[in-house]
């Protein structure tokens, strides 16, 4: 028997617990007119170009369907406050969410540090059936226990990014692998999934440094840089933003560390192109050894449907982000993985919205998106969830930049042997 979230909650409903009127279990984030759902996510600060990004492909089908009548008769409306990618406002704007805003569910948070910080959250809140959907990580706390059963992951794992680098450079024999990661949740679940993969292969990581979140693409990493030179390694792999990682590519590339640098696709692939791409000089050298894990498909592959739907769509909403949370100046991207991860993520969930029968409640979530099997998301993969299965999508994808953009990398030999 499969003890889920919703039995341990029934269970001690059962043993007598009252629960306040207040908190009454599916009571709240859905009217008449719409569902409201609730983000903190970062629109500020070194990392802004995640938070900015996923809003904007979200809104862009959210657009979409608010046109279309919504679901139901009912507008998706989001409550969007801004965490500047740090675990305290995080925390801080979840509690006003759950408790004040009284959302529907929680959708579109970007980061480890913080998303980690909000599962405890949700399990002590755990009457008010507040879910979080598809964040923008790949770390394990929302895949597995105690905190697993309060999230519901569309995007493969940061092991299964990790895991599937390794095996190719392995494989054309770079072996000696150094890491460079943040000094945070993020970063430590990375490394895992390097130290875990190079086990497998019977190796060691060979060097690793570290840089504190929140690092400038203009402040200076050769001391990490420095550190892993003198690990000679084969390639490196970097678990972070793409402000720090960028920094981190372009003095390795001046302190003549010649080898593949690859990144996990949280680190916001065109928003770290456009910082190496901006330095003076031949910036080809900074970019010409630089492989990136993604775990959705190309936008430039418009032979997959919804790559085609969220093309056009981006282009007919052009979505802007909370103009009053983005302070900074931020130009947006016409396309980018980040945004058509935001896109997919919000077809699927209103995918599952429109699975709710009756009148919508949040006791009745889970119980939606574990009908959803085998649907097809338009990508070339379906998408199949369980009580067993809280993670939509497996695939990873490998690029490559060419001709000052990112493309599928399709020999590991010939690009890195």
């Amino acid at each position: 028997m499969t003890i889920t979230r919703r039995s341990l909650v029934q269970g001690t409903l059962g043993a007598g617990l009252l629960l306040p009127a207040a908190a009454s279990r599916g009571a709240g984030g859905v009217t008449e007119e719409a569902f409201v759902l609730g983000t903190s996510a970062a629109f500020s600060g070194p990392s802004r170009g995640l938070g900015i990004e996923l809003y904007r492909g979200a809104n862009a089908y959210f657009t979409h369907i608010n046109a279309q009548g919504g679901v139901g008769g009912r507008e998706i409306r989001m409550k969007t406050y801004d965490d500047g990618y740090q675990p305290d406002p995080s925390v801080k704007n979840t509690m006003t969410l759950m408790l004040e805003d009284d959302v529907f569910l929680l959708f579109g948070y970007v980061g480890t540090p913080t998303v980690t910080r909000v599962l405890p959250m949700l399990k002590k809140f755990q009457e008010r059936d507040i879910y979080l959907f598809f964040p923008f990580t790949g770390a394990q706390p929302q895949r597995e226990p105690p905190y697993g059963d309060f999230a519901f992951n569309l995007r493969a794992s940061y092991r299964q990014e990790t895991g599937g680098l390794v095996d190719n450079f392995v494989r054309i024999g770079r072996q000696r692998i150094g890491v460079f990661y943040q000094a945070d949740a993020y970063g430590r679940s990375g490394w895992a999934g390097v130290r875990g993969a190079m086990a497998q292969h019977g190796h060691r990581i060979v060097g690793e440094a570290t840089y504190r979140r929140g690092e400038m693409f203009t402040g200076g990493l050769r001391a990490q840089v420095e550190i892993l030179k003198a690990a000679n390694p084969d390639a490196v792999i970097c678990i972070g933003a793409y402000a720090a990682c960028a920094a981190f590519v372009r003095d390795a590339v001046d302190l003549g560390l010649r080898v593949p640098i690859a990144n996990l696709s949280f680190v916001g692939s065109e928003n770290m192109l456009k910082l190496l791409t901006g330095l003076e000089g031949d910036t080809s050298q900074y970019t010409e050894l630089l492989v990136n894990s993604q775990v959705v498909p190309s936008y430039e592959d418009v032979s997959m449907p919804a790559v085609g739907e969220y093309r056009e769509l981006m282009q007919r909403h052009a979505p802007e982000p909370p103009g009053d949370l983005v302070t900074e100046a931020y130009t947006p991207f016409p396309h980018s993985f980040t945004s058509l991860e935001g896109f997919l993520n919000a077809k699927l969930l209103v995918e599952v919205l429109r699975r709710l029968a009756g009148q919508p409640s949040r006791a009745d979530l889970e119980r939606a998106v574990f009908t959803v099997r085998d649907f097809d998301l338009g990508i070339g993969e379906p998408v199949s969830f369980s009580p067993e299965r809280r993670q939509g999508l497996q695939r990873v994808y490998y690029t490559v930049v060419e001709d000052g953009r990112f493309v599928a990398l399709e020999d590991w030999g010939a690009k890195f042997g």
